[in-house]
C-alpha cells in the first residue's frame, strides 16, 4: 500500500541493452557487392559514407532489446514509434511496484508552439504544484486500494491510478529504426522527459556497441537537429 514517489531523476538506468554489437554494418554492406572486410580504416569510411547518404539498410542487420521504466507520459510518446516491439507490464495482473512521477520543476506553456512548454516556473510555484500532484497521487492510491480490498477487479481499480504511473515495457528494434527514433526524441523541441531517455540510450547504450555508427551519427545528425541542452 506504499507509494513511491520518484521526481525529475527518471531512472533511466533500469534500460538495459540486451544485445552488444561491434559495427557489422559496414560487413553487411558489403554483401552488396559480394566484398569482405577491407580493414578497419575502410571499413569505417565505407560506414560513414552509408550515414551520410542515407543507405539505411545495412543498419537494419542490428538489434537492440531494452527493458524500461518510465512514466506513462513517456511510454505513450514512445509507442509513437512503431518500428519498436513492445510488451508492456499489464495492470490487469499486477499491483505491484506503483509508482508516481512528481516532477521538481515545472514548466510553462510555450507561446509559439501548441504542444511545447516554456522556461521554468518559479521554484515556489513548482513547490506548490508538486505537494498537489503528490496529495491527488495518494488519493488516488488510496482509492485504488480500497476498491481491491472490496474486490473490485484489478482491470477496474486501476481507473483510480493517475496518469503520472510509471509503467515497464520490453522494446526491440534495429539500429536503423532506433537511430530515427533517437533523431527525434534527442531534438530540442521534444519532450523533456522522453529526451531525458533518448539521450541516456545514445550515450550509455548505442555509443559503446556501435561505436563507427555512433560517430558518424554525431557527424552527419546531430548537427541538423538544431540547438542542443543536453538533460
Amino acid at each position: 500500500d506504499e507509494m513511491s514517489i520518484k521526481g525529475d531523476a527518471v531512472p533511466v538506468q533500469v534500460i538495459k541493452n540486451r544485445f552488444g554489437y561491434i559495427d557489422p554494418q559496414a560487413d553487411a554492406a558489403g554483401v552488396s557487392y559480394l566484398g569482405e572486410s577491407k580493414g578497419p580504416e575502410r571499413d569505417k569510411k565505407l560506414l560513414f559514407y552509408l550515414m551520410q547518404h542515407r543507405h539505411t539498410t545495412p543498419f537494419e542487420m542490428v538489434e537492440f532489446k531494452f527493458r524500461v521504466k518510465c512514466p506513462m507520459i513517456v511510454a505513450r510518446q514512445w509507442m509513437r514509434h512503431r518500428s519498436f516491439s513492445f510488451n508492456e507490464i499489464s495492470r490487469r495482473y499486477t499491483s505491484e511496484e506503483i509508482e508516481f512521477y512528481i516532477p521538481d520543476t515545472w514548466r510553462t506553456q510555450a507561446e509559439s508552439n501548441k504542444q511545447a512548454s516554456g522556461a521554468d516556473l518559479d521554484p515556489a510555484v513548482s513547490a506548490e504544484i508538486s505537494a498537489a500532484l503528490r496529495a491527488h497521487c495518494e488519493s488516488g492510491l488510496a482509492l485504488y486500494n480500497n476498491a481491491i480490498n472490496a474486490g473490485v477487479a484489478r482491470e477496474m481499480a486501476r481507473l483510480f491510478l493517475p496518469h503520472n504511473l510509471y509503467t515497464q515495457f520490453i522494446a526491440k528494434i534495429d539500429a536503423h529504426n532506433l537511430m530515427h527514433f533517437l533523431e527525434l526524441r534527442m531534438a530540442s523541441d521534444a519532450q523533456e522527459e522522453i529526451r531525458r531517455y533518448a539521450w541516456v540510450i545514445f550515450e550509455e547504450f548505442f555509443k559503446p556497441a556501435l561505436p563507427w555508427t555512433a560517430e558518424a551519427f554525431e557527424k552527419f545528425i546531430i548537427p541538423t537537429l538544431g540547438p542542443l541542452n543536453t538533460p
